[in-house]
């Protein structure tokens, strides 16, 4: 398995159907629990160990699940309210490393939990045209919202999937 990516990265060439999408949303509904359940009982200890050699820790794991999704956020909701828009990609790794990545997982935990209840309850009420609204993405070129729904649904397994073979790893 390989430790980067093991979920494999995203790849969705098929039919962008109200089921796929909706099954991907539902993936986006059920991420806060799933996360909370997979770090419940990690120690401080455990929350500071990288999940691969040179990788984030568990702890900067969660945080970046909560920058990176508050970005998901703001960007479904410029794709559906402009024309095409572009957005400002981040620097992730720099922003792992800074201070409020290292406080405890509850504040990113707790704000997961709110962000997701907002952001499902938008993507569960789009209309099909509103899939094909798209965002330009500097490095990525257009997005549209339905793939972006895919990437953040796939992102947030892929992430709890780094804890989660962590934990399996190091049988914890």
């Amino acid at each position: 398995m390989d430790e980067r990516y093991p979920i494999g990265k995203f790849d969705f060439n098929g039919e962008m159907t109200n089921e796929v999408t909706n099954g991907w949303i539902k993936e986006m509904e059920e991420l806060p629990g799933l996360l909370r359940d997979a770090v419940k009982n990690l120690s401080n200890e455990q929350l500071d160990t990288p999940y691969r050699s040179g990788g984030w820790t568990v702890r900067q794991v969660v945080h970046h699940l909560a920058d990176s999704h508050m970005n998901a956020y703001a960007r479904f909701k410029l794709a559906l309210t402009e024309e095409t828009p572009t957005i400002k990609p981040y620097e992730e790794g720099k922003w792992a490393e800074l201070p409020d990545s290292q406080l405890p997982i509850e504040v990113s935990l707790s704000l997961i939990d709110s962000l997701h209840k907002r952001l499902v309850s938008l993507l569960y009420h789009l209309k099909a045209e509103d899939l094909k609204k798209t965002f330009m993405h500097p490095e990525s070129g257009e997005v549209s919202v339905g793939k972006n729904i895919g990437l953040y649904a796939w992102h947030g397994r892929h992430h709890l999937a780094h804890i989660t073979s962590l934990s399996s790893r190091k049988g914890w």
